[in-house]
């Protein structure tokens, strides 16, 4: 039996086949995926990250009390103005031929003026040989001695240091404080720089010895904290103004017991100006030379036993008598032996500083007197002593 032969379309059956069936199947796929809800997507999960810790709230500064923010003001405002003054010794090296410039001592200062007075205690460089002052700024200038007046423990320096690095402290008056009133100290204490104390006034009307042994009146006594190397620095009142000049503890360890005292500033503003002016002081006296010695006490003398005269001087024109000796036969011969003025009496030399001390060049005084065992008295015009 003979096969018939296939015909031509039996050859495309197959593909077209093949061809419908992927059809179908990429419908079914395109359906699928539109179709597909979206709960089905798969997430792959990721490994959990650390959160970063929340940071603690920061509590808001404490607002400051009145009192504090004029401390702070006060502070900030007069501290430029103070300085650390180092007295140098100088050393002179055999072996070398050299000379070295030795710290020996330190103390505080403040600016007086734009031209580079630095106001300080006579005490803080007495015995230097040089000294430098060290501004707020850090910066350190050689200072020279404009004047200095031990009776009263101040001195005046100066330094050759721009205006604009220079800030002078505003000047008060100390004839109308009062105790109790606020007061702040700035200085060195120890070599710490600027640092501040704060007290009351304790006390009006004191008075200390200076170095030159004499009576320093109306010294201001402060609780605020005054230790070593506190020494002149300005102490102020709570405007900023300068009312005094630290300048002294009582203490019997050295260290600050409460008790400080200040140079009132209106003796620093009578004799400042001098210094600068003149590097010595003006004050008014007698014009007479005073035992200073052991005669007095020897000879049982109670009051100021004048030993001199100075020529011209009020004393000579009213005719105050000098201790003398007897060209002839050696024997002392007493001289006048002052024991009062206007009054006020006058047991040894220092009750005379102080009676002088509250009167001014050209004043007249009734002063009173022993001459030969007898008293007397006599008017005296003071003359300007200068020191």
């Amino acid at each position: 039996m003979t096969r018939a032969a296939p015909s031509w379309w039996s050859f495309l059956v197959v593909p077209l086949s093949m061809l419908f069936g992927a059809g179908l199947v990429l419908i079914a796929y395109r359906f699928t995926a539109e179709t597909a809800p979206a709960e089905q997507v798969v997430v792959v999960p990721q490994e959990p990250v650390a959160a970063e810790p929340t940071p603690a709230p920061v509590a808001p500064r404490a607002s400051l009390s009145d009192a504090e923010e004029t401390t702070v003001r006060i502070f900030r405002e007069s501290s430029p103005s103070v300085v650390f003054i180092t007295k140098l010794n100088i050393r002179h090296d055999p072996f070398r031929r050299n000379a070295m410039a030795l710290p020996e001592g330190t103390g505080s200062g403040f600016v007086w003026d734009d031209h580079g007075h630095i106001v300080t205690n006579y005490h803080v460089i007495a015995g230097a040989d040089a000294a430098r002052v060290t501004l707020s700024d850090q910066s350190v200038w050689p200072a020279r001695l404009v004047g200095a007046h031990p009776p009263k423990d101040l001195a005046v320096l100066r330094i050759e240091a721009p205006a604009e690095l220079l800030r002078a402290l505003p000047v008060g008056t100390s004839n109308d404080l009062v105790v109790g009133q606020h007061v702040f100290a700035i200085g060195n204490p120890f070599g710490l720089d600027h640092t501040l104390s704060t007290g009351v006034i304790s006390g009006l009307g004191r008075e200390i010895m200076s170095v030159g042994r004499r009576p320093i009146q109306g010294v201001i006594q402060t609780d605020a904290a005054i230790n070593p190397g506190n020494s002149g620095g300005p102490l102020l009142d709570s405007s900023g103004h300068l009312i005094g000049v630290n300048t002294a503890i009582y203490s019997p360890s050295g260290a600050s017991a409460g008790v400080g005292f200040a140079v009132p500033v209106d003796t620093v503003n009578n004799i400042v100006p001098q210094l600068i002016s003149s590097g010595r002081v003006q004050r008014p006296g007698l014009g007479i030379r005073i035992d200073e010695g052991e005669l007095a006490r020897r000879l049982g003398v109670r009051g100021a036993l004048v030993l001199g005269v100075v020529q011209g001087s009020g004393a000579e024109v009213a005719g105050i008598r000098p201790t003398l000796r007897d060209p002839r036969t050696g024997r002392l011969i007493v001289g006048d032996i002052i024991v009062a003025i206007d009054g006020e009496p006058v047991r040894n030399n220092l009750d005379l500083y102080r009676v002088l001390d509250r009167h001014q060049v050209t004043d007249t005084v009734n002063v009173t007197m022993i001459r030969a065992g007898q008293q007397a008295e006599l008017a005296v015009q003071l003359s300007p002593i200068v020191e």
